[in-house]
C-alpha cells in the first residue's frame, strides 16, 4: 500500500479531520489577529446603529490625487450572525485601500443572540434576520452613490467591484442579482447593478447544497427562518437560483476550507454555467476559509489580484 499523504488520510479519517481542525484554527487565529484599523469616514444609510459604512480613502504608492480610485464594497462574512461584525474585515479594507483602493465596509442588521437555533434546538446566536439583513444591503448599495460624493470622493463609482467573505460572499452575490428577484421582492431593481463585477471569497453561494452539508451549524436554514419557510423563500435569497446575473463574477475558493467547503462554490458555478453564463472559479491549494481576508496571507494578495482585474 502507498505510503502517500492521501493513503493515510483515507486509512487514518480522524487524524485528517484532527490535521484539519488545526489548520482552520490557525489560520482564523491569524486573521483574527490583527488590530482592528480605524477607518476614515463613517457613513450612515439609516437610523439602526448598524445602518452604517465605513470609508478608507486609497493610499497606494501612487499620487491619489492623479486619478480616481476604483471602488471596493465588502460585505462582512460571519454566517450572518451578531458577534461577527465588520470590524473584523477592517485589516482587510485597510489592505485593499493601501493597494490603491477606495474601499466602502458595510455594517448590516445580524443574527441576535441568545434565542432558539431552529435547526439545533438549542441556544445560541442565529444566522441573520428576516428580512432585516437584506433590506440592510440593498439601502446600504442604494444610498452608496450618494454618501460616497460626501465622505470618499476619491472614489470612481463607475469602476465599482463588490466583495464579501463567506455569508458575506452571499450577500454580494444577492445584491448583484436583485433584477432577478421576483416580482414580488421588495428589493427588485429594474435593470442590473452597475457593477464592474463581483469577487465573492468562499461564500455561501447555494443554499440547497450548504444545507445538506449543515454549513456553519445550518446558517443556511436559519437565515431564511428556519425549516417551515427555507423552501418558500430561497427564491427570493438564494444566488445559486439568481442567474445568469450579466455581472462579471468570480469566485475565490479554499480548496481546504473546512468552514464553507469547495461543493459550495462548486454548485453555484455549475447552476450559472446551466443558466448560459460563465462564473470564474479560482481554486487556491493548502488554503481554507480564512487566509482571503488575512492580509498576512498569500491568498490575500490573490483576492486583491482577482478585484484588481475587474476593477482598472
Amino acid at each position: 500500500m502507498p505510503d502517500d499523504a492521501a493513503s493515510r488520510d483515507a486509512a487514518e479519517p480522524g487524524d485528517a479531520d484532527a490535521r484539519d481542525a488545526a489548520r482552520d484554527e490557525e489560520e482564523r487565529a491569524s486573521a483574527f489577529s490583527h488590530p482592528p484599523v480605524d477607518p476614515d469616514a463613517v457613513a450612515a444609510y439609516g437610523d439602526h446603529p448598524d445602518q452604517v459604512i465605513d470609508f478608507y480613502a486609497p493610499r497606494g504608492p501612487d499620487d491619489p490625487a492623479a486619478a480616481l480610485a476604483p471602488l471596493v464594497v465588502i460585505l462582512h462574512g460571519g454566517a450572518w450572525r451578531a458577534p461577527y461584525d465588520r470590524r473584523h474585515v477592517t485589516p482587510f479594507a485597510d489592505f485593499l485601500a493601501r493597494r490603491g483602493f477606495a474601499v466602502a465596509n458595510v455594517e448590516y442588521r445580524r443574527g441576535g443572540t441568545g434565542a432558539a437555533i431552529p435547526a439545533q434546538g438549542g441556544k445560541g446566536p442565529v444566522a441573520g434576520r428576516w428580512p432585516e439583513t437584506l433590506d440592510d444591503v440593498a439601502a446600504a448599495l442604494d444610498a452608496l452613490p450618494a454618501l460616497i460624493r460626501e465622505a470618499l470622493p476619491q472614489a470612481d463609482p463607475r469602476r465599482t467591484v463588490l466583495t464579501g467573505h463567506s455569508a458575506g460572499g452571499h450577500l454580494a452575490l444577492w445584491a448583484a442579482a436583485r433584477h432577478l428577484l421576483p416580482a414580488d421582492a421588495p428589493w427588485r431593481t429594474d435593470r442590473p447593478a452597475p457593477l464592474r463585477g463581483v469577487v465573492a471569497l468562499a461564500p455561501l453561494a447555494d443554499f440547497g447544497v450548504a444545507e445538506k452539508l449543515d454549513v456553519c451549524s445550518g446558517a443556511a436554514v436559519q437565515f431564511l427562518g428556519g425549516a417551515a419557510t427555507f423552501a418558500e423563500r430561497r427564491a427570493y435569497a438564494d444566488p445559486a437560483l439568481l442567474v445568469p446575473t450579466g455581472i462579471a463574477t468570480t469566485l475565490v475558493q479554499g480548496r481546504a476550507d473546512v468552514v464553507v467547503p469547495q461543493a459550495v462554490a462548486e454548485s453555484y458555478a455549475d447552476a450559472a454555467a446551466r443558466a448560459g453564463e460563465v462564473v470564474g472559479l479560482t481554486l487556491l491549494e493548502d488554503v481554507g476559509h480564512f487566509p482571503l481576508i488575512d492580509p498576512a496571507a498569500d491568498a490575500c494578495a490573490v483576492v486583491a489580484e482577482e478585484i484588481g482585474q475587474l476593477a482598472w
